[in-house]
């Protein structure tokens, strides 16, 4: 069934307003569109709804029972239409984002503060994630927009670049290379280092790097998560070469974070979703603020 808006509308003006010269005022129309439309729905329900003459407009006993359930059809869309323009125009709603752990913990809560302060009252849900899952989550319709590493290219996603994390050198303050202001990948040959596991997109995106650049590291040790390397490096038990974002400067007494040259290797950061597919107005805002902070950095 055809649902006419438009005349339902009139009908509602018209009988509120008791005429159509204040109806077609309200609605922002000329009283023969405002006629129109009202004869239009009276002909589709083939019903009178309205007696009127030159002198007056009176509901018919139709026109009144159809009153109160003619309201609230009108009230009920102008608020569902409200809603919309409100989200559309003040970036208003919920979304959800997946992302890698290093930028959940670190990047991603500052970015939250910048988002709740403009946007107040909107929720976000948050998948801490693996580089892997990010880009499922985004793929399968779990998130929105994924934060995440450089994947195999996907017809269906789109990547746009937000920041480079340059590999560093974490050690305990009692290693013999903890007092460098920098250190050369040819000084780790020696090191008993903790490696991340071929399972994880943060250590196929290192070794790529490191193959470009002629550099074969192996480690002693090997995990797969980049928080379980931390614990070892606090533990004493070795060294680790690992992305800047894993561990803010001064986060854990004891440890150094030392910049990795000769060259340097940066992992790439990127924003993560699907291609041809158009952004809730809430997840749309924050993806702009994302990229225009780290446009003015």
């Amino acid at each position: 069934m055809k649902i006419d808006f438009d005349g339902i509308q009139a009908f509602v003006a018209i009988a509120e307003l008791g005429g159509f010269s204040k109806a077609s005022e309200h609605l922002h129309v000329t009283q023969t569109a405002l006629t129109r439309r009202l004869q239009k729905l009276e002909a589709y329900l083939d019903l009178r709804l309205l007696d009127r003459t030159t002198r007056y407009v009176e509901l018919t006993a139709v026109g009144r029972e159809f009153l109160p359930q003619a309201k609230s059809i009108v009230g009920e869309v102008t608020r569902a239409v409200g809603t919309l323009k409100d989200m559309s125009s003040r970036g208003r709603g919920n979304f959800t984002i997946a992302c890698i752990p290093t930028m959940a913990s670190q990047a991603l809560p500052a970015a939250i503060r910048r988002y709740a302060l403009a946007y107040p009252g909107n929720r976000i849900r948050i998948i801490d994630a693996s580089g892997f899952e990010v880009r499922d989550a985004v793929l399968h319709g779990q998130a929105e927009i994924g934060i995440g590493l450089p994947t195999d290219r996907h017809q269906e996603l789109e990547e746009t670049q937000l920041l480079e994390d340059p590999y560093m050198f974490f050690c305990r303050e009692e290693h013999p290379l903890s007092n460098r202001d920098h250190v050369v990948w040819s000084d780790l040959h020696e090191a008993e280092l903790i490696a991340i596991s071929t399972m994880s997109a943060n250590r196929l995106a290192l070794d790529a790097q490191l193959e470009k650049h002629g550099i074969n590291l192996s480690g002693r040790y090997e995990v797969r998560h980049l928080s379980t390397a931390i614990g070892l490096v606090a533990a004493g038990v070795g060294a680790a070469i690992l992305p800047s974002s894993t561990l803010e400067v001064g986060a854990r007494p004891g440890l150094r974070r030392i910049p990795l040259k000769g060259p340097t290797i940066k992992r790439k950061i990127v924003v993560i979703r699907r291609r041809n597919t158009t952004l809730s107005p809430a997840a749309d805002a924050f993806v702009r603020l994302l990229l225009r902070r780290n446009d003015e950095q």
